[in-house]
């Protein structure tokens, strides 16, 4: 072990810009998906079909296996950032449009009828009532995809993609080198603490917004 932390001393620079890289293609691949995810969410949640066919639909997108799809991706794209942000913000859609819709459907319609009258229009309940209402059921889904991407990030190393995954694949291109075993570790280490750390940081967005009366 010992051996390991002379090489990430040695290497701590090196580490830390993958790590930056990888925070930063999961923290974009986030923000897209869910805002079109909540969206979907949004224009669906009240028709029952329609909820349906986007939950399969982003549901099949999950079970395409991660090699496979960055492959295909890299006909259109190519290599690096492009198909990595795509296949990220596709892996991410379910588990964010399942919970908006799930919030939204949860509001309590009593409340909703009392808004409405009040006078607030269809636009005004949702943005002042429904939504708030539904966020900490939409933000547990955010939390879930942003853990869930950490991981999967790692693997679009095979197409060239940012992050510490090119430590993992360069660790595993070299097994049975004194080195092999610091870059597989070094890289796994890594994504264990942005995993943390990204979900650490979105507990705390959750408390922070969330009103203490819904909590």
């Amino acid at each position: 072990m010992s051996k390991f932390w002379s090489y990430l001393e040695r290497r701590w620079d090196h580490v830390l810009e993958l790590g930056i890289q990888h925070a930063e293609v999961v923290a974009i691949s986030l923000v897209i998906a869910t805002l079109v995810s909540v969206g979907l969410g949004v224009a669906t949640y009240r028709r029952q079909r329609a909820a349906a066919i986007v939950l399969a639909v982003t549901g099949t997108f999950l079970t395409i296996p991660s090699f496979a799809l960055l492959a295909l991706l890299i006909t259109p794209l190519g290599l690096g950032w492009e198909p990595t942000i795509v296949a990220l913000v596709m892996y991410a859609l379910l588990p964010i449009v399942r919970n908006t819709i799930t919030g939204l459907r949860s509001v309590d319609p009593a409340v909703v009828e009392s808004a409405q009258g009040m006078g607030m229009s269809g636009v005004q309940r949702l943005l002042r009532i429904e939504l708030p209402l539904a966020w900490p059921v939409i933000i547990t889904g955010i939390r879930v995809a942003a853990v869930m991407l950490i991981g999967i990030a790692a693997i679009a190393a095979a197409v060239n993609g940012p992050g510490l995954g090119s430590d993992i694949f360069d660790g595993l291109a070299r097994v049975g080198s004194p080195i092999a075993i610091n870059l597989v570790l070094g890289g796994t280490l890594g994504i264990v603490a942005l995993a943390l750390v990204f979900d650490g940081f979105f507990f705390a967005l959750s408390r922070f917004t969330t009103s203490k009366g819904i909590r």
